[in-house]
């Protein structure tokens, strides 16, 4: 069935309760917007708890021991357990006819990451020929790579000619690819824009929102409408391409329901090729940060979907294969930055603050100052020992390390311009601060090298508790050697 892109967009309007979503037959589902903004009242209700006196899976002691290793703060420390948790529940998806479960390696690529999740047997999803090029470096095979990118790189084919399984992700890249691979009977893939999204930030299916990578404010993949139109099919033939892959993905934290629903509308396109044997549904599987939210129960999410993968086999005679692509998932609670309290100002007067001054920011975690994101925070003594975790508590706000108003690590839910206190427990200067849930989308989207501070070192923890260096901290140097000496006739 197809739908016209009028119909599409009026059915995804957001009202002040409900959203309307089309299904894959001619009726209309009612969904509730309101888990879609739970995150920021659940946040709200967190920042004033009583503080833990432990992390997701730090103690002072271990936290003091990965300082240690890493040669002081701030630093990276990740959960070699909880990793292979969360690639064991991803693994155990829903599937009717195969699953293969591919990391967004752009969350978190660290090289003994990628290898640990390798070992478990799951695959990648690349963002740019650069990260493809470092997942084989750290020895992905080539065939269990896959890459959908905003810039097609250069030499696409070279990389599509050693197994890079690649995804058109507009019409013009599917036009580089067919007249590369003319009348060759190249396999490719095709990411659609299905004319929805849905993250974590925004409760609008329709309209902008950073972590929203559908709908017709989003440039990501093909417009369904050149799907249904026949667009897409018309530059298949005319270069004798092979559509094997379908990919759709609407966004980070994005709603289960309305996953659901988008993953049933990707069927339809998967019928417009006869050719398709896999559908890639991409990720954005919620985590909860903090108390109060709540995670996507993976099972619950995957079943009615592989139920429409049995329907389509019924329907059509093929067995699709399911893809998916979770990032945040597997890796964002088994992460933290350790960081040190290396000052405390306060201000004074009705609209005063005390702040806590860390030796890292922006630099490290740029979620809070980006989309007003709310971390989990505990505070550990200095000397690293659990017996001195004292009881008193106070209301503080805690900024980062640049010359940067911006630099905000607890923002109101939501609200990146606006300040968030934080019940912590009462911190000294030289104490150590835990921001968990730092394992997504943290070391590798930060600000490094603003305020020439240099790259954090990365820490990982092992099934025993021992600690190893998985990458080390930045020499000073390495910022600016590839700078340049200009003559000073020039200057």
């Amino acid at each position: 069935m197809r739908f016209s892109h009028s119909a599409v967009i009026l059915a995804f309007f957001s009202a002040t309760a409900d959203a309307w979503i089309p299904g894959p037959t001619n009726y209309l589902t009612k969904l509730s917007s309101t888990n879609r903004l739970s995150h920021v009242s659940a946040a709200s209700g967190a920042l004033h708890a009583t503080p833990p006196s432990s992390s997701a899976f730090l103690t002072p002691e271990l936290a003091s021991a990965a300082i240690d290793a890493a040669q002081g703060t701030p630093l990276y420390v990740y959960d070699l357990e909880k990793l292979q948790k969360s690639a064991d529940e991803c693994l155990a998806f829903p599937n009717a006819f195969g699953l293969t479960v591919r990391y967004a390696m752009k969350s978190c690529p660290n090289k003994a990451i990628l290898q640990a999740f390798h070992k478990k047997g799951i695959h990648i999803d690349a963002s740019s020929g650069y990260e493809v090029k470092r997942a084989i470096s750290s020895g992905i095979p080539a065939s269990n790579i896959s890459l959908s990118t905003q810039e097609l790189p250069a030499n696409f084919a070279e990389l599509a000619d050693i197994g890079v399984k690649i995804n058109a992700c507009s019409l013009s890249q599917l036009e580089r690819i067919g007249k590369h691979y003319a009348n060759k009977g190249m396999k490719v893939g095709i990411r659609v824009n299905p004319g929805v999204g849905s993250g974590g930030f925004s409760s609008s299916t329709t309209t902008f929102s950073k972590t929203n990578v559908g709908g017709p404010s989003s440039s990501f993949g093909i417009y369904f409408t050149s799907v249904d139109d026949g667009t897409v099919a018309s530059i298949v033939e005319k270069y004798g391409l092979v559509v094997e892959r379908v990919h759709t993905h609407i966004g980070s934290g994005s709603d289960p329901k309305i996953w659901q629903q988008v993953a049933l509308r990707s069927l339809s396109f998967c019928k417009a090729f006869d050719t398709v044997v896999s559908l890639n549904l991409g990720g954005g599987y919620k985590v909860a940060r903090v108390p109060g939210e709540q995670s996507t129960n993976l099972q619950e999410c995957g079943g009615p979907v592989s139920d429409a993968f049995r329907q389509f086999a019924e329907e059509t005679g093929r067995e699709l294969a399911l893809e998916i692509e979770p990032g945040t998932y597997l890796v964002a609670m088994a992460g933290a930055l350790v960081s040190t309290i290396q000052d405390i100002v306060e201000t004074t007067g009705e609209d005063g603050h005390k702040f806590l001054k860390l030796d890292a920011g922006m630099t490290d975690v740029l979620r809070p100052s980006l989309y007003g994101a709310v971390h989990p925070m505990t505070l550990f003594p200095g000397s690293g020992k659990s017996e001195d975790i004292g009881g008193e508590e106070e209301d503080v706000v805690v900024v980062g390390h640049c010359c940067e108003s911006g630099d905000l690590m607890t923002p109101a839910p939501g609200e990146p311009e606006e300040l968030g206190e934080r019940t912590l427990r009462k911190a000294e200067i030289g104490d150590t601060l835990i921001m968990d849930g730092s394992g997504a989308y943290c070391s590798s989207m930060s600000t490094k090298h603003y305020n020439s501070f240099p790259e954090a070192p990365e820490v990982l923890l092992d099934t025993s508790g021992g600690v190893h260096v998985i990458r080390k901290q930045q020499p000073l140097e390495q910022i600016y050697q590839n700078e340049v000496e200009v003559s000073e006739s020039i200057l």
